[in-house]
C-alpha cells in the first residue's frame, strides 16, 4: 500500500482515539473527579500513540517534518469538527471553515515544493 494512505489511515485512526480522550470525558465523565477522567483519557491515548508513532514512521519515509505536522493538522480538524458536531452536540459555525481555510493554506505552503515540482 502507499506509504501516504498508510500514514493518513494510521492518523485518521490515532486522531479518533486522541480526540476521544481529549475531550469525551466533558461529556461522559463530567460529575466524576479531574483524575479519573485523566487516567481514562490516558488509557485511550495509549490506542492513539500505538497508531500514532508507526504512521509517522512510515509518512517520515514519505514527508519532512513540517509536511508531516501540517498533514497531523488537517487530519485533526477533519476528525474534530464531525466529533463536535455529532458527539459534542455543539453548533456548526461559520469559524470552522474559516479555520479549515487557514489550514489548506498552511498545506499549499509547506507541500508546495512537492506540489510545483
Amino acid at each position: 500500500m502507499n506509504r501516504y494512505l498508510i500514514t493518513i489511515s494510521l492518523l485518521t485512526l490515532s486522531n479518533v482515539f486522541m480526540t476521544f480522550a481529549w475531550y469525551a470525558h466533558l461529556k461522559n465523565l463530567a460529575d466524576k473527579p479531574w483524575i479519573v477522567a485523566a487516567f481514562l483519557s490516558w488509557g485511550v491515548a495509549l490506542f492513539e500513540y500505538l497508531l500514532q508513532v508507526p504512521a509517522n514512521r512510515v509518512g517520515f519515509e514519505v514527508m519532512n517534518l513540517g509536511q508531516l505536522k501540517i498533514l497531523q493538522e488537517v487530519i485533526t480538524l477533519t476528525v474534530f469538527v464531525p466529533f463536535a458536531i455529532f458527539y459534542m452536540k455543539e453548533k456548526l459555525t461559520w469559524d470552522y471553515l474559516w479555520a479549515g481555510l487557514c489550514i489548506l493554506g498552511a498545506v499549499f505552503f509547506i507541500m508546495r515544493a512537492k506540489l510545483t515540482g
